[in-house]
């Protein structure tokens, strides 16, 4: 597999070197139940299994579940409508990759990488039903799975794709996991394309607006896997400056020196936060998920902004720490 490294102000990037596909739309991938458009078993689907043993990286943290899955679930109109632009690289990436090819795309959100090279064929899956559905809306050929668990055949795509979705799971057993994920589905000599958050940034004056994840729930929510501490890396990453248009009304930046687990705010150890998503009033279903959400405290009014904020799980990545 050959792999070309990348470094990014606002991620890492990493490259690791004609089919008729149904539409998949299952409730969640924990329960491998699935309700087929077109062929009810479709050839690309693997039959491997997540496992659910305690401490399993295929086993979902409540972490997840309930600051991942249930917050995008709920914002997924509002996130939708906020990405459409392509960052250049990605979208270069994608461009360059020859007449034919079958590219995955894990964790694609609203699909927004979905077709962008027209001379191939691309496949894309999410952990959120909702933005499945926004997907299948635009006909693009899409299924519910997990990152961690990916429902493909061994060898089966020729490039994959995995574009801000490692720094949602909370542990380093799950992010290798994940990763392990990515470069069995592609054939040898493919291509894999991986962006993360990283600490270093440009601008460092938004990280007050997070909220450090602090160490007395460390073993509750992110667990043993994670890491505390590591040593340089002899390897560099090219910068990717560029951000979605909607970035700075999202305020993704985090703060300089972030880091493992621990301290105060913006201590230089912290690399678990929870990010803000703030969904305006007008686009709030008040009377339906944002409701629930607020009386059970997943989420709360900001009157001044006149918006639900939900916050979402990041554990943002050091310098060197994708690369090993």
């Amino acid at each position: 597999m050959r792999a070309a490294l990348r470094r990014s102000n606002h991620q890492f990037h990493q490259t690791l070197q004609p089919l008729n596909p149904a539409v998949v739309t299952p409730s969640r991938p924990d329960s491998h139940s699935r309700t087929m458009r077109d062929d009810p078993d479709p050839p690309f689907l693997s039959e491997r299994r997540s496992q659910s043993k305690p401490g399993c990286p295929a086993r979902t943290p409540d972490i997840e579940k309930k600051y991942v899955h249930r917050i995008y679930d709920a914002i997924a109109p509002h996130f939708s409508s906020t990405r459409f632009a392509k960052w250049p690289k990605v979208a270069a990436f994608l461009k360059s990759l020859p007449r034919g090819c079958l590219v995955l795309d894990a964790g694609c959100g609203n699909g927004k990488y979905l077709g962008l090279n027209p001379e191939c064929c691309f496949i894309g899956c999410d952990i959120s039903p909702p933005l499945i559905r926004i997907c299948a809306d635009k006909d693009h050929e899409v299924l519910v799975a997990d990152a961690v668990n990916l429902p493909y055949r061994t060898g089966f795509g020729d490039a994959a794709i995995s574009i801000a979705v490692l720094h949602h799971l909370s542990t380093e057993g799950r992010r290798r996991r994940a990763i392990e994920e990515l470069v069995r589905v592609v054939k040898r000599g493919g291509l894999v394309l991986i962006t993360v958050w990283a600490v270093e940034q440009e601008d460092k004056s938004l990280v007050s607006k997070w909220t450090p994840l602090v160490d007395k729930f460390a073993e509750e929510w992110i667990g043993p896997g994670s890491p505390r501490c590591r040593s340089p890396s002899s390897l560099s990453l090219e910068s990717i400056p560029e951000m979605d248009s909607a970035a700075s009304t999202e305020n993704l930046a985090l703060g300089e020196g972030l880091g493992g687990f621990g301290g105060g705010k913006g201590g230089k150890d912290q690399q678990e936060y929870f990010v803000p998503w703030h969904l305006p009033y007008h686009r709030a279903e008040i009377g339906g998920t944002s409701r629930g959400a607020l009386e059970s405290g997943l989420a709360k009014r900001d009157e001044k902004k006149r918006a639900v904020v939900y916050n979402r799980y990041y554990h943002v990545f050091e310098e060197g720490e994708l690369e090993r």
